[in-house]
């Protein structure tokens, strides 16, 4: 569904010699894009194509061109011509039949060879190592480049009244295949009638392949396809009164299938040619009136005239394709007027999704957003009098017109109804008639809608192709060159409302600007009235404001600006609808796609736009590239500019491990598919035509879930569900869109839109307590949540369990179920599933519900209601479906309702021998024990001991086995029983529990709540507290010698704790041993409570062994401490050595050109890897090798050993770096070691032992400040990648930690210890 556009032509006019001289043929010299012509004067005309440097020569200036003569005897002329690539030179075949080589630069002839007859005809072969000829008598004479004759063939049997001496054939026609391996001549005698015989020939031998029948061929027009798969030529059926029919041969020379060309009897097709990629058909069609160039395409087994270009009669026009430029067409007149005709493909989907697709006359007009049919098919047409050439379409509130510009330089409009009403034009033809104007438009390039009655247009004067339609000389002497001209439109007609007006409308010119340059596209402007954009070549771009004009100058903004020539060019609104600004997006012939000033995509095939916005402002932009990857963009990732981050500039890079689940790209089936519309709203579909011209309509996930949500953002929620259902999409995006907690202010609205208990059946079933935006739609979703619903709170909602997902929704769900909908069997079985879909499930209310049901059933009254209700069976029946059968007859075990569980469990197709004599057995028991046995089986242990509890004294025994297996219910145990003696019972039971469970501090005060000393002691002293040891005792009133025995035994307990300070002062206060005391107090080196001790009972002898102990102690610790200064230097330096070898590996690694990171998988290798993660001085991990299969033994082995391993440093292990550091932290000062430190300085001092003190302080000082500096100075340096040797030092940290006086670090030093 494309239409093919005219978006340039550019015109030169050679300058004959003379008034009757004429262009008789045209070569094309492709190393130099220039252009070669003869005239009938012997004269050879070179003229340079249009290009990026010469196309404002081309555009202004007539004489172009180079002149130079060819010398031939009198009477001689040219009859055949073509350019040699090999020869860098012209071949010119005569009337006298020489054979000459011709040099355009040097203007240098030589004769190459002659033949009898003349020459008829010139092919080069494709590849230039052939040149065919046929000369006047029918021979067929196949050259090599060096002019040997390969071989010679007869055309055709001549009749036997032929004169032999004189040439015999009138014309004739030589085409190649594409790949030289054969070509096919037509050829036509003087005398003989029109039917002809099409001969295919050999390349290599020059033997008959095949031919065809003998057949009415009109002339020797003739053209093989490049790609070899037809040969067309025409037919003339002028004898059985029809229009020429263009008919394809196979290679074989059977035909294979025609069409009719639609002109009248007399019409004569006398050029055909292929365009270089095989897709379009071009002839000239000369006719009584005029001539004109038609080009067909072929689509769907139809042969669609997508372009007609009338000529003048007197013109005589001919053309040629680019020969590798398949849309562009050069046409050149007898005069000596070259147009270079540039065309493009357009979609023919308007911005409604309505395609309008040129055939002809006729315009097939289907909208795609009521059925997607396939092309050829369409709903109506709309037929003109002479062919299409552009057309122009306007849609905005409900209004659609349509302008048309035809080959006869008509200009039609026409008013179609409303898109809602078009079904009703199913299969009718609607007539256009041209509108009436006193004005000549001339030839329109570009045509837009300014306005519903305005249109703006291009248009050329002064051209042959454009004097077609004035044909009066005063005309041609008014007007030359290319306009801007804007045309109002007025309807004499009345309009009535739903029905189409395509006649009585007047075009009226009302300003008219002459054009400088050349004009590559127009484009309306969507966010101002009557505003459009101008884009002139080179892509510069102006804005056209009427009765103001083109402004002149840079355009107002950046945005509007274009770095080449795009013929694809539109402008779209963007932003909000009170603050929408245009956004120009253009595309180039190299498929870079241009927008915002800047290239986004350099591989661009197609693109469109879609919109989920009443007001169509654009909301994603829809390409697809190359390499046939579709991509879904947000027009807000253009604007802030995450094109690059976000879709990798559209190239795939076949990386398996980027593909798992952030593809942001739909990989089109079939190669060569093209975009060319979307459905725009609740749609969202890309609409998609493959090379073989059949349409696909895909919905991508990302438009999905962006018209999904918009409409859930307009409360639309009927819509959104339907959306939902329609395409598969997981119900709780309509949840989680904009957060849980704002739906539950919607859910009644929810269920009063959707009104389908089915509906929200099915979406109750499926809300899970997930949040879908965040995981599985995350890379599809961006901006969803309203502003206004990020200010919801989960506190706005007041019901329980507010914090879950699944049952907050459910509970709104239901109590909107309960208030908007009637009562109705639906309902409730919809209310079930609510309660069996909550998390947890409320299987008890829904049990509840079914028994309310089920007694009024067995009530057999003739409520109404009861007709509201469904039978208890199907209740319990949806209920089991939903939910587990276990879990449902558990259930209804815990409503105490055994009529209810036996129903359930005949439901659930339990066996009865299983739960009958169960149900039989509780019958049986009493009420309380009853429920006390089926808690037990729920394992409802707090109601089953509440129960049990109310069943009397005679199962109190079974009540405290409950408890004891259960000991978190003692505290409501201790509440249910009131009897004091049973509660020191449950106590003592508890107490026990705590010591079992080694809590003896909890033990000890339960035994002590229910006076069990003899336990509470033996609590307390299993716990080590021996000040609750004594205290009991004194509670127990043991003896003296008790306690003197019981304090020697806790001494020696404590002592082996580790407790010997505690177990000093028992010594003291009870044993009265201060021998034993002091010596407890010096091992727990508590120095200055020992010699408090030992002063007080002035006793010499355990001063002195105080004395030598704490010197003792100070020698050692000074020892440790200078110990640990060399391991502080040792660890430190060995740390920096193996960080500056890191350092020097990781800069070697990122100086190579490629990493491991951005290997693919087929070449990355698992065995070997630069960052092995086996060294010291690598920071990666392996990630994967033959040796990591082993065996889970073998795991566990390896993970014992790095346990037990920890604290040791390996050299060259990979965690050697870090384990240096923890070392070093791990060396600090605790803060035991500095109370001990200070106590033995303060004894030391008071024992006169000054300077063993200070040089204790000293050492210690100096130990933690190298400690602390080397912590410090390995924190700095691990995130820094360079290492400077003379600032990282130990010292120069020593001396920062010595300035920057840290007292708390400090703290057990002595200041009278510092002063020397």
């Amino acid at each position: 569904m494309n239409n093919l556009k005219l978006y340039s032509d550019l015109s030169l006019n050679l300058e004959l010699r003379s008034a009757e001289e004429v262009v008789s043929f045209s070569a094309f010299d492709i190393e130099r894009n220039r252009l070669v012509f003869a005239s009938s004067d012997n004269f050879i005309y070179t003229t340079q194509l249009p290009s990026s440097q010469n196309e404002r020569v081309w555009g202004k200036t007539s004489s172009y061109s180079k002149v130079e003569p060819i010398d031939l005897e009198p009477g001689d002329f040219i009859t055949a011509f073509d350019y040699l690539m090999e020869k860098e030179a012209l071949i010119v075949g005569t009337s006298s039949g020489l054979l000459l080589l011709h040099n355009v630069d040097d203007n240098a002839i030589e004769v190459v060879g002659r033949v009898e007859g003349g020459v008829k005809c010139i092919s080069p072969s494709p590849d230039g190592d052939l040149l065919g000829i046929i000369t006047g008598f029918g021979q067929i004479v196949v050259m090599t480049h060096d002019w040997d004759v390969l071989y010679e063939n007869t055309l055709d049997d001549l009749p036997e009244d032929v004169d032999l001496s004189e040439p015999t054939f009138s014309s004739c026609y030589i085409s190649w295949r594409g790949d030289g391996k054969y070509f096919v001549t037509l050829g036509e005698l003087h005398t003989s009638s029109s039917h002809k015989k099409l001969k295919v020939w050999e390349r290599d031998t020059g033997a008959l392949h095949a031919a065809s029948e003998s057949k009415a061929f009109m002339g020797t027009v003739l053209d093989w396809m490049p790609s070899g798969a037809k040969i067309a030529s025409v037919y003339d059926k002028k004898v059985e009164n029809e229009c020429p029919l263009i008919v394809f041969f196979e290679r074989n020379g059977l035909e294979r299938s025609s069409f009719s060309i639609n002109e009248l009897t007399d019409a004569k097709v006398e050029i055909l040619k292929w365009n270089c990629s095989s897709d379009l058909l071009a002839a000239v069609v000369r006719s009584e009136t005029f001539d004109s160039v038609k080009i067909w395409f072929f689509s769907n087994n139809h042969w669609y005239l997508k372009q007609e270009i009338r000529y003048l009669r007197e013109d005589g026009v001919k053309f040629m394709w680019h020969p590798t430029k398949p849309l562009q067409l050069i046409c050149w007149t007898l005069g000596g007027e070259v147009t270079v005709n540039s065309f493009v493909w357009v979609t023919a989907v308007m911005e409604n999704s309505t395609a309008l697709v040129i055939d002809e006359s006729k315009i097939l007009a289907t909208p795609l957003s009521l059925s997607l049919m396939p092309p050829p098919m369409y709903l109506f047409n709309l037929k003109f009098s002479s062919t299409i050439r552009d057309i122009a379409f306007y849609t905005k509130n409900s209004k659609n017109l349509l302008a048309a510009f035809l080959s006869d330089g008509c200009l039609c409009v026409a008013e179609l109804p409303p898109l809602d009403t078009w079904e009703e034009l199913e299969g009718k033809e609607l007539s256009v008639d041209a509108s009436s104007s006193e004005t000549i438009f001339g030839s329109f390039v570009h045509l837009i809608w300014l306005d519903a009655h305005i249109l703006l247009g291009v248009s050329h004067f002064g051209f042959s192709h454009s004097n077609y339609f004035s044909q009066t000389p005063s005309s041609k002497d008014m007007l030359h060159g290319y306009y801007l001209q804007e045309i109002e439109l007025l309807c004499s007609e009345d309009h009535v409302p739903g029905l189409g007006t395509c006649s009585g409308w007047h075009a009226k010119i009302t300003n008219q600007i002459p054009l400088d340059g050349l004009v590559i596209g127009l484009a309306p402007n969507p966010t101002k009235k009557c505003s459009a954009f101008v884009q002139f070549d080179g892509g510069k771009v102006f804005e056209y404001i009427p009765n103001l004009g083109i402004m002149e100058g840079a355009p107002k903004t950046e945005d509007m600006s274009l770095s080449s020539s795009c013929p694809w060019m539109s402008v779209v609104p963007v932003g909000d609808s009170g603050s929408s600004r245009p956004l120009l997006f253009g595309l180039d012939d190299n498929g870079r796609l241009h927008v915002g000033g800047k290239i986004i995509c350099n591989n661009c095939r197609s693109f469109s736009f879609y919109s989920n916005s009443a007001d169509l402002a654009i909301t994603h932009l829809i390409l697809a590239t190359k390499q046939d990857l579709l991509f879904v963009i947000d027009i807000d990732d253009i604007l802030d500019g995450k094109l690059e981050v976000k879709y990798e500039n559209f190239i795939h890079a076949g990386n398996k491990r980027r593909e798992e689940d952030n593809r942001n790209f739909i990989t089109i089936w079939e190669r060569g598919a093209k975009v060319i519309g979307v459905l725009h709203g609740d749609e969202a579909a890309v609409i998609l035509q493959t090379a073989r011209g059949n349409l696909e309509c895909i919905y991508p996930r990302k438009l999905v879930l962006a018209s999904i949500i918009n409409a859930l953002v307009q409360s639309r929620f009927r819509d959104g569900l339907l959306m939902v259902r329609r395409h598969r999409i997981d119900f709780n995006v309509i949840v989680d869109h904009c957060g849980w907690q704002a739906f539950l202010q919607s859910a009644a609205e929810f269920v009063r839109q959707v009104n389908n208990l089915s509906y929200i059946t099915e979406f109750v079933c499926s809300i899970k307590n997930e949040t879908i935006t965040e995981t599985l739609y995350k890379n599809y979703i961006s901006l969803l949540c309203l502003r206004e619903a990020k200010d919801v709170q989960a506190g706005d909602f007041k019901g329980p369990n507010n914090n879950n997902k699944v049952s907050s929704v459910l509970m709104s769900i239901r109590k909107a179920l309960e208030e908007q909908v009637p009562e109705s069997p639906a309902r409730e079985l919809c209310i079930l599933t609510t309660l069996a879909r909550s998390d947890p499930p409320a299987l008890e209310e829904a049990l509840e519900r079914i028994k309310l049901i089920r007694e009024m059933e067995l009530l057999g009254s003739d409520d109404p209601r009861r007709k509201s209700y469904p039978s208890a069976e199907e209740a319990l029946k949806h209920l089991l479906w939903l939910s587990d059968s276990e879990a449902v007859y558990e259930a209804s075990l815990g409503l105490y309702d055994l009529h209810l569980a036996a129903i359930v469990a005949l439901n659930s197709q339990r066996d009865p021998k299983e739960f009958l004599p169960f149900l039989q057995e509780l019958e049986r028991m009493p009420v309380h024990l009853m429920r006390y046995n089926i808690d037990i089986r729920l394992r409802r242990y707090e109601s089953a001991l509440k129960h049990i509890a109310s069943a009397g004294d005679a199962y109190y025994a079974d009540c405290l086995n409950l408890m004891k297996e259960n000991p978190q219910l003692f505290p409501l145990g201790l509440q249910l029983i009131t009897d004091p003696a049973k509660k020191k019972e449950v106590l003592e039971a508890w107490g026990d529990h705590f010591s079992d469970e080694k809590c003896f501090e909890d033990a000890a005060t339960t035994y002590l709540c229910c006076s069990g000393l003899e336990k509470a002691l033996k609590a307390y002293r299993a716990c080590g507290n021996w000040g609750g040891v004594m205290t009991v005792a004194g509670l127990l009133k043991l003896g003296k010698e008790e306690i003197v025995q019981l304090a020697n035994e806790l001494c020696e307990e404590l002592q082996a704790l580790g407790k010997p300070g505690e177990a000093a002062k028992i010594a003291l206060d009870y044993c009265g041993d201060v021998k034993s005391a002091i010596n407890l107090l010096v091992s727990a080196r508590d120095w200055e409570e020992a010699l408090r001790v030992a002063f007080m009972h002035r006793c010499d002898d355990l001063i002195s062994e105080v004395q030598n102990a704490s010197l003792e102690c100070a020698t050692l610790l000074i020892g440790e401490y200078e110990e640990g200064l060399e391991k502080v230097g040792k660890y430190l330096a060995r740390y920096l050595a193996v960080r500056q070898r890191r350092l020097l590996l990781a800069a070697k690694l990122q100086s190579e050109d490629r990493s491991i990171n951005d290997l693919d998988d087929d070449t990355a290798s698992e065995a070997s890897s630069s960052f092995s993660g086996m060294s010291a001085y690598t920071t990666g991990t392996r990630k994967g090798s033959a040796a990591s299969i082993s065996s889970s033994t073998a795991s566990k082995g390896r993970g014992m050993r790095r346990q037990r391993n920890r604290g040791k440093i390996r050299a060259g292990s990979p965690g050697e770096e870090m384990a240096l550091v923890e070392h070093l932290k791990g060396m600090y000062l605790t803060p035991g070691a500095e109370r001990e430190l200070k106590s033995l300085l303060v004894s030391l001092v008071v024992l006169g032992k000054e300077e063993m003190a200070k040089k204790l302080q000293r050492t210690g000082e100096a130990f933690q400040l190298s400690q602390m500096a080397a912590v410090k100075l390995a924190e700095d340096t691990m995130p820094n990648d360079n290492i400077d040797e003379y600032a990282y030092t130990l010292e120069n940290y020593i001396q920062k930690l010595r300035n920057e006086q840290q007292s708390d670090a400090f703290v057990w030093r002595s200041k009278v210890l510092l002063s020397s």
